[in-house]
């Protein structure tokens, strides 16, 4: 809106909504030193977990540790509430390991908030934002609630989750909810729409929970959390042992299916009632029975969502089928036949922001100073939220102090591939990150999370001297213990020498260094310390660290020579005032892909859907030509 407004109170930023977008987003302006007001519908559930309460996985975790390396919190929280943590695929190569933790729900959320409440610069405050106030140049000047309240601002960081425009369906059952019990959030999407931007609707859901007193444990397989706790932050302050709970594991039987068929005329997507696009790769119960209908069953995980609740998260059951018909879906699996039904599952549709009208900074392209992070932008999950809401934080900050922002390159992290595939594809439904989508995962691994961030968290001002110094230490361990295991030699005819090559049924010839040992297959640093050869001066970061830069030395300086091959071209800038309709040897397709997404640099048009090589190199001509017939103009 453009009318007068008086302002209640003024900030610098206003972060609507409070989830895991919304606590990064705020706590990075305001530890950048910006006057930040944090508005949320319901106070009592900041940092919420409305689906399963676990944070990481494959591709996730790396996010997660990338959050931390940059001075996020969201590893913090996870390392001191978990239930349960399991490093996920431990027998491949170290780029696709993934620490998963399942959490508490209601301490993940009291500790989060706790921080939120207790941030220098953070004012919260329970209330609807519904419009935004802009000024005589269709900037950011404030935002407006429900209730007619303003706040003036520099700029606006929008964390609307499922909220926006959010309704819950339960079979032809549907009520305005952001999720079971809550308000959704109204008034905004009109906002945007009469601003000119697209808005579009994407649907999710959640399963059932059910009351662990009601469930046969004998018929169950349990699955242990790992002896060795691994964490999510870099900061051993942050590190909690706590006593691990066991998740469980079922399977879908012919009568589960049996039910779902047969009442498929009876969910939200197959009966007609709701048409928006569903999450690919976390699919519902009943997508799962009829996309993969030669399956006779289907792994069903049962999971702790506290230590003080009765409630166990039904993982892989998603779906929006009628409350009774869930109850006998449930009761056909083995171990819940007698289970009692807590909350029923439910699906959720909201309306969302389509990533392409943003830059990769997060800033929209149409409003200055206007931020989008979140569900809002097309993803699902809390990794994503959080590494899109600190990066939209960050760059909130930058933009009110006039500062350059900051754009995070596919090569130094998921968090750059992340919002790269955001800004560039053309994504009709919900975006979960996935190692796959990295064609740099060999590089940016879980491990190297703080090597390839942190000084960037230090010099944007969210790394402190204490973690800084943590980090440097590291650093400087881990080149001093590479140097010693390439200069250290095991000779052949030593007594630990003989031992080694009986224990790897390898030869030595002459003699070997450490580093050599290494490379061999089978051989860990763990071999090492057998034979009293590791540094026990060092952490078990330091040493994997170590260990991994040397074992895959050599695919790692592969990778990192395609890296450099592909930036000459990969961040050349494109002007902003390129007309692409009239570059005639383009596709008519890339014309009007290209003038929808108006990438910043040729890297960035590459990845536009519908936009091909022959297009690339069309357009690569056409700006070489431009630039001779400048220079000719200027002799």
């Amino acid at each position: 809106m453009t009318t007068p407004v008086e302002f209640l109170d003024a900030f610098d930023v206003v972060v609507v909504g409070a989830g895991h977008s919304g606590c990064e987003a705020a706590l990075a302006t305001a530890r950048s030193g910006c006057r930040t007001l944090l508005l949320t519908l319901n106070l009592d559930k900041i940092a919420w977990q409305p689906c399963n309460p676990a944070v990481g996985g494959p591709a996730k975790s790396q996010l997660v540790h990338e959050v931390d390396a940059l001075g996020g919190e969201m590893g913090k929280v996870s390392d001191r509430t978990y239930l349960q943590k399991r490093i996920l695929n431990a027998s491949r190569g170290p780029a696709v390991w993934a620490l998963r933790a399942q959490t508490d729900k209601r301490e993940y959320a009291a500790v989060m908030k706790g921080i939120v409440e207790n941030q220098e610069n953070l004012t919260i405050r329970e209330g609807m934002a519904t419009d935004l106030v802009l000024g005589a140049n269709d900037e950011i000047i404030g935002v407006q609630t429900y209730f007619g309240v303003a706040f003036q601002c520099k700029a606006v960081v929008l964390t609307t989750g499922t909220f926006l425009g959010g309704k819950i369906w339960v079979g032809n059952k549907s009520m305005d909810a952001g999720r079971a019990g809550e308000f959704a959030a109204v008034g905004m999407t009109d906002t945007l729409n009469r601003l000119g931007f697209e808005t579009g609707r994407l649907k999710t859901g959640t399963p059932a929970r059910v009351d662990r007193r009601s469930v046969d444990f004998t018929h169950l397989e349990p699955q242990p959390g790992d002896s060795e706790v691994r964490w999510f932050s870099f900061d051993p302050a942050a590190w909690i042992e706590r006593e691990q709970m066991p998740c469980h594991l079922t399977r879908t039987t012919t009568e589960t299916h049996r039910i779902i068929r047969e009442n498929l005329h009876l969910s939200p997507v197959y009966g007609g009632w709701v048409d928006a696009k569903g999450p690919r790769y976390c699919p519902s119960i009943e997508d799962k029975i009829v996309r993969f209908a030669d399956k006779e069953s289907h792994q069903i995980f049962i999971e702790p969502e506290g230590r003080d609740t009765p409630e166990l998260y039904i993982q892989g059951f998603s779906t929006g089928l009628p409350e009774m018909i869930q109850l006998q879906m449930l009761r056909s699996l083995p171990g819940l036949e007698n289970c009692t039904m807590l909350r029923p599952a439910y699906a959720v549709e909201y309306d969302y922001l389509p990533a392409t009208q943003c830059f990769p900074t997060l800033m929209t392209k149409k409003v200055e100073g206007l931020f989008c992070a979140g569900q809002i932008n097309g993803t699902t999950g809390y990794e994503e939220a959080a590494a899109q809401g600190l990066v939209a934080g960050i760059n909130a900050a930058r933009f009110c102090r006039a500062q350059e922002m900051i754009i995070f390159p596919r090569e130094q992290s998921y968090i750059g591939t992340l919002i790269d595939d955001l800004c560039t594809k053309d994504l009709r439904e919900p975006y979960r990150m996935l190692t796959s989508r990295s064609e740099y995962r060999l590089l940016l691994r879980s491990d190297n999370a703080d090597q390839r961030l942190t000084p960037l968290g230090r010099k944007i001002g969210l790394i402190d001297d204490r973690r800084w110094q943590l980090f440097t230490r590291k650093q400087a361990n881990t080149i001093a213990e590479k140097e010693r295991l390439h200069e250290t030699r095991v000779k052949e005819q030593d007594k630990t020498g003989k031992a080694i090559t009986a224990h790897t049924q390898q030869a030595i010839k002459g003699s070997i260094t450490l580093a050599d040992l290494l490379r061999r297959s089978g051989f860990h640093y763990s071999d090492l310390e057998r034979y009293g050869l590791g540094n026990t001066a060092l952490d078990r970061s330091e040493k994997e660290g170590a260990e991994i830069d040397i074992k895959y030395s050599g695919y790692i300086q592969r990778q990192q020579h395609q890296i450099d091959q592909i930036a000459r071209q990969e961040h050349r800038k494109l002007p902003q005032d390129l007309n692409y309709a009239a570059i005639t040897t383009l596709s008519k397709e890339a014309r009007e892909k290209l003038a929808k997404v108006q990438p910043l640099t040729i890297g960035q048009a590459t990845r536009i859907g519908g936009v091909n090589p022959a297009d690339v190199n069309a357009l690569l001509i056409y700006l070489e030509v431009q630039a001779r017939q400048a220079v000719e103009v200027i002799v």
